[in-house]
């Protein structure tokens, strides 16, 4: 594991620990969070923790010819009940991803300097987000971080039921239409696998990030 200085760097994906963790402090600038996201890492820490990096072994995507849209979802889509912008509010969605309570978690990891640093990074062109709205109210979105070809999502949130998912599948049709290789996901929950996201090598995902 690598502890960093303040010296833009980080080591190969294949130099993390078994958990996936490749180094420890360093800081969440611009220029950093770029070369991280560019070279298949991601930060992912508590509020007491020193800033971990991590590229775990597996990580989890979308290929766009997965996506998985129940028909209870199909439904929910042809209400047009929803309202969908993209990256119009990304201070608001970052915060709401914040703020929301999450099962099984006591605390969010989303912390004020990570708010802070992805709301630059939006201004620089690299973070986006995808809004879902009901009745002019902002109840659900998501933000990650553009690479071109590859769009790393970082977090979701969801205030009414579905609003997340229809935020998901917006982003997932726009990427394919532009050409996108995948979404990536990170790491494994059920709510991911349900609409299709599967786990790839790392090695796997580095070739695809790289190409």
């Amino acid at each position: 594991m690598y502890f960093l200085s303040q010296e833009l760097f980080f080591p190969p994906v294949e130099e993390a620990s078994p958990e996936g963790v490749i180094a420890i402090g360093g800081d969440l600038s611009s220029e950093r969070l770029i070369l991280a996201y560019r070279s298949g890492i991601f930060p992912w820490f508590n509020d007491d923790e020193p800033i971990l990096w991590w590229a775990p072994p597996e990580r989890m995507v979308l290929f766009f010819e997965d996506l998985k849209i129940s028909k209870s979802m199909r439904n929910v889509l042809n209400q047009n009940k929803f309202k969908v912008t993209f990256n119009t509010a990304f201070r608001e969605v970052i915060t709401n991803c914040k703020k929301i309570k999450r099962k099984d978690q006591p605390d969010t990891w989303i912390t004020d300097e990570m708010v802070e640093a992805y709301c630059q990074l939006n201004k620089l062109g690299f973070a986006k987000s995808v809004e879902v709205w009901e009745n002019e109210e902002l109840v659900g979105g998501l933000y990650g971080i553009d690479l071109g070809h590859i769009f790393c999502g970082e977090s979701m949130f969801s205030k009414v039921s579905n609003a997340s998912k229809v935020a998901f599948i917006h982003l997932a049709k726009q990427l394919e239409l532009a050409n996108y290789k995948l979404l990536d996901c990170q790491v494994y929950n059920e709510h991911l696998a349900s609409l299709g996201c599967v786990e790839i090598e790392r090695e796997d995902f580095m070739i695809i990030l790289n190409q």
